[in-house]
């Protein structure tokens, strides 16, 4: 059990969180939810004592071990990895290497007999036997074969980094796992060996992520950090995020009840007070009015965009037609046909692959053979994933910018496509080259919108987003009445959105109208 009492933390006049009591219990998994800035990473730094908080204190029972997933890839370049892994139980590492060194002295003496005795009983009661073996059953369900097991970490390449760190924080069974960001950078095979590993896992998990099927499928309480605090609540990501949108909405509708109540409470009373007649009925109306309370319901530090896709031209019969498409270094004899509401979510081991796909779909590469053919009535919008050439010296403010894609350049109209992804105020005035990665997103997203286009393309629309922004797209992506081809890492919004999934590979191998979840149980079994 891991327990947190009365902690509060801040930098200089920043406060991330205070009075924070909540109680960690084996068996469970929790998320860690809040919006960028809120303290979700530092949270976790303040339980795995790395931060020590301002006020308050963190309890862990002296039994139980903690294990944290390293950020630092470059932590154990000296080491195999093999006795990376391993080194996620330090203190079983450092009894194997005591008695190593026990046992290669020359001149063994009694002491070093009783010493070698008691750390082989330390040893057996942490299953020190078994713990080679289970590093490599680790590695090996990761996808890192024998080959790899005495190879230095240095020589290791980034993607198979992750998994090695991954192993390395569930080695030893910790009673305690802390996990930031842990599905960063794998491939959907070994984040679905991670759900099921997690789901059997019976000790205690806290999980930072914005991957929402994730959370969905692993956590058991969704800790929400979020107006200074941090409130838990029993259930997963969706059922959090369901009942907190109910709630808000209810308390606005009491809120709005009870000021109009109010309103009229008041008028009733500055007409009536000097009345004789009525002096009783505004007397009772006074006190009805002092009873009457307005909640001081305070504003998220969330922000969801306001993402909804239209369009006027409607969509004949014929929409896209692909004929053996090829290029050179990326795929080969690539055909398929859109129909009316496909919604396709394209995947394939190399995303520079599919960006090349949409590239000459939208013009902006040739093929070398096959022929791409539009229907008259479609008007195609594209999301590029590399959207640089958009904003890079780009001296014109976020309204300027934005009146190069709309019809309408009247002023206050683009500051309301502005404000729908949250440029308010002056920030609709900052010059477009030094946004950063989410903003530009969200101002790509607003140029689609303005567009209008029937037909959306969009190469991995999530990146750089928030998880309130993605969950705002995602919902707009839902709706979306066009037809749409796209790609995302973001495995909820494929899951939720897509209807038909392509897979290409050098030559295309599969095309079936699936949801991305079957597709992969298709893949994979």
């Amino acid at each position: 059990m891991l327990q947190v009492n009365n902690v509060s933390l801040q930098y200089g006049s920043k406060k991330l969180f205070e009075e924070v009591n909540l109680k960690f219990t084996g068996g469970n998994c929790y998320g860690i939810i809040g919006a960028n800035g809120a303290g979700k990473s530092t949270f976790l730094k303040v339980l795995s004592g790395e931060i020590e908080p301002n006020k308050g204190e963190v309890i862990m029972d002296k039994t139980e071990r903690m294990s944290v997933l390293m950020q630092n890839q470059s932590a154990f370049d000296n080491v195999t990895v093999l006795r990376a892994v391993m080194l996620g139980h330090k203190r079983l590492v450092e009894i194997m290497d005591e008695k190593d060194a026990l046992y290669a002295k020359e001149d063994f003496s009694e002491a070093d007999g009783v010493r070698a005795s008691e750390l082989e009983t330390e040893f057996a009661e942490l299953d020190g036997w078994n713990a080679e073996y289970e590093a490599q059953t680790l590695l090996n369900a990761l996808d890192i074969g024998e080959e790899f097991y005495d190879v230095l970490m240095a020589d290791v390449d980034a993607k198979r980094k992750v998994k090695i760190l991954l192993a390395q924080a569930l080695f030893g069974n910790p009673d305690i796992l802390l996990l930031d960001e842990p599905t960063n950078n794998l491939d959907i095979k070994t984040v679905r060996w991670l759900e099921d590993y997690l789901m059997d896992f019976e000790n205690t998990v806290i999980i930072v992520s914005h991957n929402r099927h994730f959370l969905n499928k692993v956590c058991t309480h969704i800790c929400d950090v979020d107006y200074g605090k941090i409130n838990m609540m029993l259930g997963n990501y969706d059922f959090w995020y369901e009942t907190s949108q109910l709630l808000a909405r209810q308390q606005k509708d009491i809120n709005k009840k009870n000021e109009q109540r109010a309103k009229e409470l008041q008028e009733f009373i500055a007409r009536f007070a000097a009345n004789a007649s009525k002096s009783r009925q505004a007397t009772s109306r006074k006190k009805e009015l002092e009873k009457l309370t307005i909640s001081d319901f305070k504003p998220s530090l969330r922000k969801y965009p306001y993402i909804d896709f239209k369009y006027e031209k409607e969509i004949g019969n014929d929409i896209l037609m692909v004929e053996g498409l090829t290029k050179k270094g990326y795929f080969e004899n690539v055909s398929f046909t859109v129909q009316r509401e496909d919604k396709i979510g394209v995947v394939s081991d190399k995303s520079t692959t599919i960006s090349m796909l949409y590239d000459i779909l939208t013009g902006k590469a040739q093929p070398d053979a096959g022929t791409v053919r539009w229907g008259k009535t479609i008007s195609a919008s594209y999301f590029p994933e590399n959207n640089n050439e958009y904003f890079q010296g780009c001296d014109l403010s976020l309204v300027q910018w934005l009146s190069q894609f709309s019809s309408d350049h009247y002023e206050e109209y683009l500051r309301g496509w502005l404000g729908r992804m949250l440029f308010s105020g002056e920030e609709a005035l900052k010059q477009a080259k030094v946004l950063s990665g989410g903003e530009k997103v969200r101002c790509m997203l607003a140029k689609m919108m303005l567009e209008g286009g029937n037909f959306l393309i969009m190469d991995e629309p999530t990146n750089h987003l928030d998880l309130e922004s993605i969950t705002a797209l995602n919902n707009g992506m839902k709706n979306f009445k066009g037809c749409m081809l796209f790609t995302s890492h973001d495995q909820e919004l494929m899951n939720t959105v897509a209807t038909r999934i392509i897979e290409i590979n050098g030559t295309k191998r599969f095309d079936k109208n699936v949801s991305y979840d079957e597709y992969i149980d298709i893949i994979t079994k």
